[in-house]
């Protein structure tokens, strides 16, 4: 993925979820977004270092 910025469905579809998932996360202070305008915006490195602490999370839970 070129962008470095994406929107709630694209960053959805980047996390295999849906995108009402993504506003409630929002919502929720779950993940990292900015605003625009009032218009919400994900970074493509914020999410995946996102990914990488919640994936060192569950093996932390397993152990």
């Amino acid at each position: 993925m070129n962008r470095t910025a994406l929107t709630p469905q694209e960053a959805a579809d980047f996390l295999g979820v849906h995108k009402e998932t993504i506003y409630i996360m929002v919502r929720n202070g779950q993940i990292p977004h900015f605003k625009v305008r009032k218009k919400i915006f994900f970074r493509v490195d914020s999410l995946n270092e996102w990914i990488k602490k919640q994936e060192q999370n569950s093996m932390k839970e397993l152990a």
